[in-house]
């Protein structure tokens, strides 16, 4: 892994522990929604960082040509694809934050897809670790002209792992509604 990809990966990392919205909301077919930040669904043990700075050293030192450079970029992602997730999360009805991902699509309809913290997750650099990805089901299918846009997705949160080639999500939900992301400044 290339030095300037590893560290677009830690900027990337640094923007997860950043609050975005949190607290009770409203109730949807007459079940409580609780809106979320991402850091609820990692356990407060937890530590991303660690991922990397066992290694930040070595990585600087390897050439992107050296086996152990694949060596350890194989560790990483195994170690990102495993992450913990937050067990009393199952079940809950939530609504969050994040950016689509698009896993099965049809022009700009997209039906699933991956949510993450950040825009450019699974395309530009290294996946989220898993409890930082949702793998999202969304029949209807919800049209998004511009994968630089957050979105608002509500609905059931089950904890479970689904691999793609794109990255590994440690959550599932099945989606009850999908709305654009409006910046909400407090006053």
């Amino acid at each position: 892994m290339n030095k300037l990809c590893l560290s677009a990966l830690l900027a990337a990392m640094l923007w997860i522990s950043l609050p975005l919205t949190a607290g009770a909301a409203d109730t949807f077919n007459g079940e409580s929604v609780e809106e979320l930040d991402w850091e609820v669904l990692m356990p407060a043990d937890y530590n991303i960082e660690a991922i990397f700075a066992a290694s930040a050293d070595q990585y600087s030192s390897l050439d992107d040509f050296d086996p152990l450079a694949d060596i350890k970029f194989k560790a990483m992602m195994e170690s990102l694809a495993s992450a913990p997730v937050v067990q009393e999360m199952d079940g809950k009805m939530i609504r969050i934050p994040g950016f689509v991902v698009p896993l099965s699509e049809e022009g700009a309809r997209v039906t699933e897809f991956f949510l993450v913290p950040y825009f450019g997750a699974c395309i530009h650099v290294p996946p989220p670790p898993s409890n930082q990805m949702i793998h999202v089901v969304f029949e209807p299918g919800t049209n998004i002209e511009n994968l630089y846009d957050a979105v608002w997705v509500t609905g059931k949160l089950k904890v479970a792992t689904v691999a793609h080639d794109l990255g590994t999500a440690g959550y599932v939900m099945d989606a009850f509604q999908i709305e654009p992301y409006e910046y909400e400044e407090e006053s």
